[in-house]
């Protein structure tokens, strides 16, 4: 010992000494790798933990993922600016800023008249005053909803009163829904806002009751379940056709409970399978029930169908893609989603900017696996 500091024996040829840094400057370089995907983790655990579910992050290549929804937001908000006016006001423009954007001219129009008395139309000489223009203002009106009952009134013809051989009358049109009282616009209105409104049932049979109604919600349920299985599955079946004709599908399965399942509990699950595909332009999106997951269904889906079929991974699509030879992408969103584990990973340093390095372990496992998610396996199935 010498000055406090040990003695390391450390070799006095040159070469040795060489051999000797090097060893230890990748001990060094190892263990601050090591060091650093620990401290990663923890930051990816206490993120986990405590922080906000929410993957957006301060990342700019983050908008690699959510470019068209993004512009998409643009555009609605530059259409929803209050324009600016411009009036030239004594040698000078002036802009006067609140101005209203003016109401779709397709709207129908109702004019309102307002008139002067008749005794503040005349000048203080007796005299008629002229109209000389006139200033309109426009509001916004709705007229609630009303309901009606259509009769269908058909002219019998006959011959004579007493012969009813030769008796002749119109037929009904088509129904949606026949022998039942319900007309195709009072089935639409149900139809859209149960489906797209998200107006339930018994909330529609509370708004009917207020205007002097009584269409029980059983009776509505009634309806639904016909449209489904008999009047809309004409046109379902062209959609699929539509739908496996083109060569890309996006498919997911999502967890859902039923009621009153034959051979199952209440609390099982069961899913709804999702596909999206056809043309770019008017896309078809397909929902199919189905108490089970595996992969028997993807198998009756897809049949027929060859192209690109893009899924989150999930193994149940793996024989449907050995049986149809289909080409197997992986989902951008399960990609998106290790970006933002790397950004949360890098704690206090995520405010300064992601350090971003081959030479890191979680950093490369995260590029080759999103390389991995992206990419189009050719001729084979997803290995993981």
């Amino acid at each position: 010992m010498t000055d406090g500091i040990r003695d390391t024996a450390l070799p006095n040829d040159i070469e040795a000494l060489k051999v000797l840094i090097a060893v230890r400057d990748a001990t060094i370089e190892r263990l601050t790798r090591h060091a650093e995907l620990l401290q990663e983790q923890l930051n990816l655990a206490i993120a986990r933990r405590y922080s906000a579910r929410s993957e957006k992050g301060p990342s700019p290549q983050m908008g690699l993922f959510d470019e068209a929804e993004a512009e998409a937001e643009r555009e609605a908000l530059a259409a929803e600016e209050v324009p600016e006016v411009e009036s030239v006001v004594a040698g000078h423009i002036r802009k006067a800023r609140g101005y209203r954007k003016p109401l779709p001219a397709a709207l129908p129009r109702v004019d309102i008249i307002h008139e002067l008395p008749e005794e503040a139309r005349l000048t203080p000489d007796g005299q008629p005053l002229v109209v000389i223009g006139e200033e309109v203002s426009e509001q916004l009106d709705i007229v609630p909803a009303t309901i009606r009952v259509l009769r269908h009134v058909r002219l019998k013809y006959g011959v004579r009163k007493d012969d009813a051989s030769g008796v002749k009358i119109a037929p009904l049109p088509p129904q949606p829904l026949p022998k039942t009282l319900a007309s195709p616009g009072l089935l639409a209105h149900i139809v859209v806002s149960k489906y797209q409104d998200a107006l339930p049932l018994y909330r529609q049979e509370q708004i009917l009751t207020r205007i002097g109604v009584d269409l029980p919600r059983a009776t509505m349920a009634r309806w639904m379940v016909a449209l489904g299985t008999e009047t809309a599955q004409p046109l379902v079946n062209l959609l699929r056709d539509q739908l496996l004709a083109y060569g890309y599908i996006s498919m997911d399965e999502t967890p859902t409970q039923v009621l009153k399942e034959p051979g199952k509990a209440a609390t099982s699950q069961s899913y709804l399978w999702v596909q999206r595909g056809g043309p770019p332009e008017a896309p078809i999106i397909l929902f199919d029930y189905d108490p089970s997951r595996s992969q028997e269904v993807p198998l009756r889906l897809l049949a027929g169908f060859t192209g690109i079929l893009q899924t989150d991974g999930y193994a149940g699509y793996c024989a449907a893609v050995r049986a149809q030879g289909l080409i197997h992408a992986g989902c951008l969103a399960h990609a998106r989603r290790r970006f933002d584990e790397v950004i949360k990973s890098q704690g206090k340093h995520r405010k300064k900017g992601l350090k971003w390095s081959l030479r890191s372990g979680p950093h490369r496992r995260v590029l080759i696996w999103v390389l991995h998610s992206a990419r189009i396996l050719v001729g084979r199935q997803v290995s993981e």
